[in-house]
């Protein structure tokens, strides 16, 4: 009886958590198809604001930067990511946990901060903001986040997989390419997937370290909802919310899929 009493509260309190965080995404998403300019009452199904979003250029070019961004800071990011995750693996320097600390950082500093001391330092150092600055001010979060994902796999990893390569006759570098790469293929990815979404939905940074000829989706939303959230922002939001679970879904899948299949070959 008790128990059975202890697993209703867990599942009405569950249920409680669940309807605070999504229960405002199902009223944006139902309000996106509101025929009315505002969101005082329903005056019936329509679909011209998906319509408005996407003949609004401005949005299309906004969406462009901030794909140009996310891609350039992923792609730099996968790389010196998962070099940082294989060193910290496999090597021993003095000052590593001083290191490792360092680089993970980012990952609990809160983003105001970085923002300010980015801007700070670009400042300092004369550099002109653009679009490059908001490039490097990403790198710095992916990076981070990317070699956390790509930490945990190599975790779990076989070590003798890559012995008995060089055991063959292949050298390190060899090694590390065809035998460990491959390995850490689906926690690279996943890392990836998930940087592209922060990266994507970061205001705060890219707002600090925007120039003039930059402006990312987040950006064009923020100056739009100053004064008031029109149906084309809620249709946009329910779209970007859409893009976002998939992504996020796709990097839990293979995650998923990469534990497992290390299960089963353990």
């Amino acid at each position: 009886m008790a128990s059975s009493a202890k697993v209703t509260w867990q599942s009405l309190l569950a249920a409680t958590m669940y309807g605070f965080m999504y229960f405002p995404i199902i009223v944006l998403a139902v309000y996106s198809f509101n025929a009315s300019r505002y969101s005082a009452g329903w005056e019936g199904f329509s679909l011209k604001w998906y319509r408005s979003l996407f003949q609004d250029q401005r949005i299309f070019s906004a969406l462009i930067d901030s794909l140009t961004i996310a891609f350039v800071a992923v792609g730099v990011s996968a790389v010196l990511g998962t070099m940082m995750a294989i060193g910290l693996a496999k090597y021993r320097f003095r000052g590593k946990g001083l290191y490792r600390g360092v680089a993970y950082l980012p990952l609990i500093i809160p983003d105001i901060a970085i923002a300010v001391a980015t801007l700070v330092f670009l400042t300092s150092v004369a550099v002109p903001l653009s679009l490059g600055t908001i490039i490097v001010s990403h790198i710095v979060f992916c990076l981070a986040y990317i070699a956390v994902v790509v930490s945990s796999r190599l975790q779990n990893l076989d070590p003798n997989l890559e012995e008995a390569a060089l055991d063959l006759g292949a050298n390190p570098f060899q090694a590390m390419v065809r035998v460990l790469i491959p390995q850490l293929a689906p926690g690279i990815l996943a890392g990836c997937l998930l940087a592209f979404v922060l990266s994507m939905d970061d205001l705060l940074i890219s707002s600090f370290t925007a120039g003039g000829g930059a402006n990312p989706l987040p950006l064009e939303i923020f100056s739009r909802v100053r004064t008031g959230v029109k149906p084309d922002i809620n249709a946009l939001s329910v779209v970007l919310i859409t893009a976002s679970a998939l992504i996020s879904g796709a990097a839990e899948y293979l995650r998923y899929r990469s534990e497992r299949r290390q299960r089963e070959l353990g």
